[in-house]
């Protein structure tokens, strides 16, 4: 194998790639990106036994071929050389990197034991279609809310549920649930899968536009490409949870804030509590304003901010940080917070666009 290519865009290529190099494996060739030549150029693939990258660049190819190098190593350096033409050629046990008037050497595996998804690609999945900058907003609002522990897997993803015309989205890590929703521009009919965080992460860096976009699935991978990249991923499989058996339908209490206040209140706040277990702030609800207390080792804080109340007055406490990841991914002025009790979850939404919406589980004060 031997060809000759951009380094700023090889160096971009590796950089996607190896975002789907596993590390910290028994199995080495997981911790590669595969590079293979052909015809007027290579392309890159890295999978860890979930999510596969694969992305096409142009090249002028001498030697078609295929070899494997470590996927993080390969990446770090053609980074440090992205301002020259790269030359790259395949040796007995390695490959030659040339650039300027320098080259280095670097070991590589042999391309037949890289694993490969069957069926990876668009034929025989059903679909949704939608805009890129839609999908985008989507996973940012919903994709923080999933699990980053393995108790209990499936929460390390989020449900989309195409129907109706809407893509609904769902994830939830034991202490708070996110739900929002886009419109479709067309689907091949129903559909449910519940796609892993890291995936919907991936898929959020490749969407830079305002494109259409079809996302395609069957019961056990997701395929999506957008431009010279595409992504393969394994779903989760098992019954999730649905948000019709959590989430309150009826409110004691109601408070309308400013959105930036409150934000600003409880950043300040959490500042003091840094480092304390639950990051705990407590929210004393009165008629037209909210007081935000924190207490810490290192400190308290105590601040007012005007709120409209509709219900019965209420003292409840919460993790700040939780509080403030829903706040920031909403983006109306106004904001509505709805309690029932000390003790039971509240949600956090828009005033007005109710497409979004968070449920949070209070805290106790001890």
């Amino acid at each position: 194998m031997k060809f000759v290519c951009n380094g700023m865009v090889l160096s971009e290529a590796a950089l996607t790639v190896s975002k789907a190099c596993a590390s910290k494996t028994i199995t080495p060739i997981l911790e590669c990106i595969k590079i293979h030549a052909e015809n007027d150029g290579i392309t890159l693939t890295a999978y860890d036994g979930e999510i596969s990258i694969e992305k096409k660049i142009k090249a002028d190819v001498f030697e078609e071929g295929e070899i494997c190098v470590n996927g993080k190593m390969f990446s770090d350096f053609v980074g440090k050389i992205s301002a020259f033409e790269v030359v790259i050629a395949t040796v007995d046990s390695g490959i030659i990197i040339k650039y300027a008037d320098s080259e280095s050497f670097m070991q590589s595996l042999s391309s037949d034991d890289f694993p490969r998804f069957l069926n990876n690609t668009a034929e025989n999945k059903e679909y949704f279609e939608t805009k890129e900058s839609e999908l985008k907003g989507l996973i940012a609002k919903v994709v923080f809310c999933c699990a980053s522990d393995d108790s209990r897997p499936i929460l390390k993803g989020a449900l989309l549920e195409a129907k109706d015309g809407k893509l609904n989205a769902t994830a939830l890590d034991g202490y708070r649930m996110a739900c929002s929703s886009i419109e479709t521009l067309s689907t091949s009919g129903n559909m449910k899968i519940v796609c892993p965080a890291r995936t919907l992460v991936e898929i959020s860096r490749m969407l830079d536009g305002d494109e259409e976009l079809k996302i395609y699935a069957d019961k056990n991978l997701l395929y999506v490409s957008v431009k010279d990249t595409v992504i393969t991923s394994r779903l989760y499989l098992g019954e999730f949870v649905r948000k019709e058996n959590i989430y309150p339908i009826d409110f004691t209490t109601k408070v309308e804030v400013k959105r930036s206040e409150i934000i600003e209140s409880v950043e300040r706040a959490s500042v003091l509590i840094r480092g304390e277990k639950d990051n705990l702030i407590t929210l004393d609800i009165k008629n037209e304003k909210i007081v935000i207390n924190a207490v810490s080792d290192i400190g308290k804080i105590e601040e007012t901010v005007a709120g409209d109340l509709d219900g019965k007055e209420l003292k409840i406490s919460m993790n700040s940080k939780f509080l403030l990841d829903a706040i920031k991914a909403l983006d109306e002025e106004k904001i509505l917070l709805s309690f029932n009790t000390p003790v039971s979850p509240f949600t956090v939404e828009n005033v007005e666009d109710k497409r979004c919406q968070y449920l949070i589980l209070p805290v106790s004060s001890r």
